[in-house]
């Protein structure tokens, strides 16, 4: 390693190593899928949905495109 310098890619994974350890996340690619999908301006949240939420059949909310939502879902499995 210490011939290639310090590793800050590895298999699509992003490494940050510092004097308290190793991190490796992904940001980059998160950002990468936020712009793909248009979600830049999107509200973010800590959990998607409280366990204590009450589901209701209709809402009022416009409906979602099955094909978008079926593209983001199989982003995160790559």
């Amino acid at each position: 390693m210490s011939m290639m310098g310090e590793l800050n890619f590895f298999l699509g994974l992003q490494i940050k190593q510092t004097s308290n350890g190793t991190m490796i996340h992904q940001q980059k690619y998160v950002k990468e899928l936020i712009k793909r999908f248009g979600m830049e301006l999107a509200k973010p949240i800590g959990t998607p949905i409280s366990p204590s939420t009450g589901l209701v059949m209709d809402d009022g909310s416009p409906l979602i495109e099955e094909k978008s939502y079926r593209g983001m879902i199989g982003s995160l499995y790559t």
